[in-house]
């Protein structure tokens, strides 16, 4: 069975490559082969793998910058899923995607279910709502991840960026009053994994994913603020460097983000297991 796996140089793309393996052949592509601004690239290398499963973690994830690049954000991140929700239709193949805690406003405390109302405030998080729309209209078989606060120990994330800044200054300012979960790039990988081997002993049957399919919230268990977040990183790298809560709006950014980020994975947990708390994780990560 041929895996179609994007975006394999990205955070998440890169734990997927691992965690995926032994559930099939599993054909890795980055930008360089698969641009998904390209639609007819998009489509052409679906039609070129023939994939019995599409697994999408590719995006446009560069949330300030969308602002100023709205056609090609909803291009990469809205079109280019749609096409290959067709294309994986038309081959009777499967496609898992990733979305965000964006698609939400984020104006109340409670943690979020998959079935509340969205409503993003920024164009990142529209255009992934388009691109989950888009899946969903298609009628292919499908799995929407979304997750949270996404970091790992590649790629361009706040962990890093915090344990890079946190050796060059003394002193740091960060936001104390947005709420989320921070989750391990390794902790979607192997969760996707465990999910697609109960798919796997089924044969990936149809019956299967009218049962299992929709979105899911795959989010760590806990919530935290950008500030906490940060004292458990510098913390566990033992630095010593100053840190100063303040709020959105002593930082500015061309996007607004939302206040309240919590996704409740309770639906996820019910039905495929386990999802660690973030502390855990981010130890484990820093290890």
């Amino acid at each position: 069975m041929k895996i179609l796996l994007t975006g394999c140089s990205g955070q998440v793309g890169y734990e997927l490559e691992r965690s995926l393996q032994g559930l099939g052949e599993v054909v890795a592509v980055d930008r360089s082969r698969m641009d998904l601004s390209d639609l007819d690239q998009v489509r052409d290398v679906v039609r070129a793998v023939q994939p019995r499963l599409i697994v999408n973690p590719a995006a446009y994830t560069a949330v300030d910058k969308a602002e100023s690049e709205p056609e090609l954000a909803h291009r990469i991140n809205a079109q280019a899923p749609g096409v290959m929700a067709e294309e994986a239709l038309r081959l009777g193949a499967a496609l898992v995607h990733y979305s965000t805690d964006y698609v939400f406003p984020g104006d109340d405390p409670g943690a979020r279910v998959e079935t509340d109302a969205t409503g993003p405030l920024n164009v990142y998080g529209a255009s992934k709502l388009a691109g989950e729309q888009a899946i969903v209209a298609s009628g292919v078989p499908h799995l929407i991840l979304r997750t949270s606060w996404v970091y790992g120990m590649r790629g361009k994330n706040f962990l890093l960026t915090m344990l890079r800044l946190a050796k060059e200054r003394d002193e740091l300012r960060i936001v104390a009053d947005q709420h989320g979960a921070p989750t391990w790039s390794r902790t979607i990988a192997d969760t996707t994994a465990t999910i697609l081997a109960q798919a796997r002993a089924h044969d990936f049957s149809a019956d299967w994913w009218r049962e299992h399919g929709g979105i899911y919230h795959l989010s760590s268990q806990g919530q935290t603020t950008w500030f906490e977040f940060t004292q458990a990183i510098i913390e566990q790298a033992g630095i010593d460097c100053r840190l100063v809560p303040i709020t959105s709006a002593e930082y500015p950014t061309p996007a607004r983000r939302p206040q309240y980020s919590v996704l409740s994975s309770q639906r996820l947990l019910e039905r495929f297991g386990h999802v660690p708390h973030w502390r855990d994780a981010l130890r484990l990560c820093m290890q």
